[in-house]
């Protein structure tokens, strides 16, 4: 099981309005996510939207999980971000997303990649899991939500 709470970085997380497209929601991504990968923000919003012109990341329920390969990374790394308003994403049910969660991985990571995108589409899909996240204040809350919801692996 892929650990959701050791892939999102800390300092990724962002709540904040602002967005009127999903250009500009996937700018915010790329935002969050820059200074943590150590890339150029350009050079992330490039990768995101070439990834999203192959097909929508809207997964429905107002969540998308934008997420691209980039060299010079050695883990898979993810930051979500919050919209105060849902914007127009070409989700596969039609509706507005309000809620992102952008993954980073590695060129060579085929496997661990797909595990983190399939470990977050499964713990979005929970309607109750995204209702504490439009509701949770602070960044901490929102970090602890996703650290909850990881199974502890014994040691």
């Amino acid at each position: 099981m892929m650990d959701i709470g050791e892939m999102l970085a800390r300092d990724g997380i962002v709540t904040r309005s602002g967005a009127s497209s999903k250009r500009q929601a996937l700018n915010m991504v790329a935002d969050a996510a820059a200074p943590i990968l150590g890339i150029d923000h350009a050079r992330v919003l490039e990768a995101l939207m070439e990834r999203e012109a192959l097909g929508s990341t809207g997964l429905g329920g107002g969540v998308a999980a934008p997420h691209a390969r980039l060299a010079g990374l050695d883990r898979v790394v993810g930051v979500f971000v919050r919209l105060d308003h849902p914007v127009a994403f070409d989700s596969v049910d039609d509706r507005p997303v309000d809620l992102l969660f952008g993954l980073f991985a590695p060129p060579e990571s085929g496997a661990e990649h797909l595990r983190a995108l399939a470990a977050v589409s499964r713990l979005l899909r929970s309607s109750e899991m995204r209702e504490q996240l439009r509701q949770a204040r602070t960044t901490d809350a929102i970090n602890a939500l996703f650290v909850r919801e990881t199974p502890v692996q014994a040691a």
